[in-house]
């Protein structure tokens, strides 16, 4: 097996192949003077079930764009150096989305995109909390692995346990299956009753609007608040607010990505939230240097269940 980390800042893949027991292999990542990239590995894939790990977010050098090109112009390189099989490891999916057309003549990205990978020859998309699993799956062709981040989230949500009524939330309908598998599991590990609550939220034009309709009993409640990534931040700081102003004891918000675009920081900052949990699919870069005060984000990692992905994945092709 070959196992590549191709993000610049590679925490993440070295964490992954830490459990696994192995290490990165190396390649080469050679940009030249008019913006053009080659990349290649330096070990040879002849024959080999190879996993490149890259999480598809734009960070300070790179756009989604530019990621996404250089990684799949990668994974046909591996096939054409006789690679056995390639499996793209993407804990944030670019364009994931963008699943529906919502105004006239509008792109359906994501199926863009699963085309892409489809061309390159892609055996399996292994992705962490994506937008809207149904349309993930029905976009693709290949062979996917969807993984669901609240079970990294479960741990620390068990120390929230306390005399109060523990809630799971939904910030949106698009949310209520996430919400409610959570919901199912900690039920399961507490041993006890979860409540589950869903709040209205609507968006048109980019511009987000709220009546704070909350359909759940939060009076007393922790309140656990899930959604698949942060942006700006408003949407869970609305909610956090509506939630408050129907009982809720605190609100706690989990997300699997943390984009922080804008002025996400300020927003989160100034909410109702007691807490924001997010994940190590994306590196909190755009935070500035204080982050969120009072200890306000935590950090859970995801590499224990990607490489528990690949190790699944692994058995299974050399069964």
């Amino acid at each position: 097996m070959q196992l590549y980390g191709l993000d610049p800042t590679p925490a993440l893949a070295q964490a992954i192949a830490a459990r696994l027991g192995r290490s990165l292999s190396a390649h080469e990542d050679r940009a030249f003077e008019d913006g053009e990239h080659k990349r290649r590995p330096l070990a040879d894939p002849r024959g080999q079930d190879c996993y490149v790990i890259d999480s598809l977010h734009g960070d300070l050098a790179s756009s989604p764009d530019d990621k996404l090109c250089r990684l799949l112009m990668f994974i046909a390189t591996l096939h054409e150096h006789g690679a056995a099989r390639v499996t793209a490891v993407v804990p944030y999916l670019a364009y994931a989305r963008k699943d529906r057309q919502t105004k006239p003549f509008d792109p359906v990205s994501l199926r863009q995109v699963a085309q892409l990978f489809e061309a390159v020859a892609t055996a399996q998309l292994v992705v962490l909390e994506a937008h809207n699993v149904a349309a993930f799956q029905n976009a693709f062709r290949i062979p996917t692995l969807h993984l669901a981040a609240h079970h990294t989230f479960t741990a620390l949500a068990m120390t929230l346990v306390g005399a109060a009524p523990l809630v799971v939330a939904s910030p949106d309908p698009g949310g209520v299956k996430r919400a409610q598998l959570w919901r199912e599991d900690l039920a399961q590990v507490a041993g006890q009753a979860i409540g589950f609550a869903l709040l209205d939220k609507r968006r048109s034009a980019g511009v987000l609007s709220t009546e704070r309709l909350v359909a759940g009993d939060v009076d007393g409640a922790t309140v656990l608040l899930l959604d698949d990534l942060i942006a700006s931040g408003d949407t869970l700081a609305r909610a956090a607010t509506a939630l408050r102003q129907h009982g809720a004891r605190q609100v706690w918000a989990f997300a699997a990505h943390g984009l922080f675009t804008g002025d996400a920081a300020a927003t989160l900052n100034a909410s109702d939230l007691a807490g924001v949990v997010v994940t190590d699919s994306v590196p909190a870069f755009r935070l500035p240097p204080t982050g969120l005060s009072h200890g306000k984000l935590q950090v859970c990692t995801v590499a224990a269940l990607l490489a528990q992905a690949i190790k699944a994945s692994q058995d299974a092709a050399l069964r």
